[in-house]
């Protein structure tokens, strides 16, 4: 059986987890041998990339047609995001690697097809956010013996009640087992700097956890998916909530629409 640890080896070994979740990996990986193993594999297949793979210059159409679309792209963030800007410039003189600049040099030294998946990575980084990280490493923690639930119940004013004290909201708590989401229980973690309500569900072979915390500012949380795990964000008053699970997308956002809706 695969270490439960692994999927957090890998996310520690892509530097996306925090210091404090590098050292708890790290101590874990001085007495498993199967992650020890798992970091050589990795760390093999790294070096065998970067010494194996040759660098040709990407013929000139290629990049103009790259360049072009990351014009497009590119003006229509700026276009929706002018308004909160205290100093509006021109991406054009952006420094760094969002500005066409960059991406000039930069094409001048990738061959074809690694154009196209350089480009496609680096465009979608900035939305990869430290706290969907810290909910992912929660959600694989929690599938860790004896780590999923601290009040096991499947009824909801024995799970609701339970939070307070607990945790520093109090979320909305449902059983829909009719609909093929079983509620069996609920527990406290830490997220964003916060003592979260994470209430948890059985969708037939998977967990669901749907975290809860007090809401912070405007900060706009968008749908991802992290190392294989959908994350599905909301907002309901000054509650934020997050359903993290590997289930498909349709029955994630199924028990969204079950707890957002009114009643």
């Amino acid at each position: 059986m695969q270490c439960a640890e692994s999927l957090r080896v890998q996310a520690c070994f892509d530097r996306e987890v925090d210091a404090v979740a590098a050292a708890e990996i790290e101590r874990h990986v001085e007495h498993c041998s199967e992650c020890r193993e798992l970091l050589q594999d990795l760390e093999k297949v790294r070096s065998a990339l970067r010494n194996g793979i040759s660098f040709d210059a990407a013929p000139a159409a290629l990049r103009a047609r790259i360049l072009e679309t990351l014009d497009t792209e590119c003006s229509a963030a700026e276009a929706g995001n002018s308004a909160a800007r205290l100093k509006p410039r021109s991406r054009r003189q952006t420094r760094g690697w969002g500005g066409r600049g960059f991406w000039s040099g930069a094409l001048g030294g990738i061959g074809g097809a690694a154009v196209a998946a350089a480009a496609a990575f680096l465009w979608v980084v900035p939305s990869l956010s430290p706290l969907s990280s810290e909910l992912v490493s929660a959600h694989v923690r929690s599938l860790m013996p004896a780590h999923l639930i601290d009040v096991v119940s499947s009824d909801r004013h024995t799970v609701k009640p339970w939070f307070a004290g607990h945790a520093d909201v109090s979320p909305a708590v449902a059983d829909f087992e009719a609909q093929g989401y079983r509620l069996i229980g609920g527990r406290a973690d830490y997220i964003d700097h916060q003592r979260s309500a994470v209430v948890v569900y059985q969708h037939g072979a998977h967990v669901i956890n749907v975290f809860t915390w007090a809401a912070t500012g405007e900060r706009r949380l968008r749908n991802t998916t992290r190392s294989g795990y959908h994350l599905a964000f909301w907002q309901q008053g000054d509650i934020q909530y997050c359903a993290v699970s590997d289930t498909g997308w349709d029955e994630l956002l199924g028990l969204v629409r079950l707890l957002s809706e009114p009643g």
